[in-house]
C-alpha cells in the first residue's frame, strides 16, 4: 500500500471565516461539500470542518486523513497488520474511505479518489 499524502483535520467554529485564511496559506482554492450535517472545505493539505458539536466531537477522534491509491488494498494491509476497521470502505463525495483503529489506539481515516 502506497501512502500518497496526509490531510490535517481542523475543526473550526465558522467555515466562512476560516476558509480565506487557509486558502491564502495553502495557495489553493477550497473544495466545499457537506457530509452528515458537517460543512467541509478541503484546502491544500487541510480539511476544515464545521458543524454541530456532537458531530465534531466524533470527528476530532480521527488523527488525520491518509490518501491511498486504493482503499480496498489499505483494508487488506491494515487488517493484516492488526488494525481494526471501525467503518468502511464506504463511498464519499470525493472517493471512498475507511476508518481504522491502529493497534496503538490511534484512529485514522484512509481515503482514495475512486468512485
Amino acid at each position: 500500500m502506497e501512502i500518497l499524502g496526509t490531510t490535517l483535520r481542523v475543526c473550526v467554529d465558522d467555515l466562512d471565516t476560516a476558509v480565506p485564511f487557509y486558502e491564502g496559506l495553502a495557495g489553493a482554492r477550497a473544495l466545499r461539500f457537506e457530509q452528515g450535517g458537517v460543512q467541509v472545505a478541503a484546502v491544500g493539505c487541510f480539511l476544515l470542518m464545521s458543524g454541530p458539536e456532537s458531530q465534531l466531537e466524533v470527528l476530532r477522534k480521527v488523527a488525520a486523513t491518509i490518501a491511498v491509491e486504493d482503499v480496498d488494498e489499505a483494508h487488506r494491509v491494515l487488517t493484516g497488520l492488526g488494525a481494526h476497521i471501525v467503518a468502511g470502505p464506504v463511498p464519499t463525495p470525493v472517493g471512498r474511505n475507511l476508518i481504522a483503529l491502529h493497534p496503538d489506539g490511534t484512529v485514522y481515516e484512509y481515503m482514495d479518489r475512486r468512485g
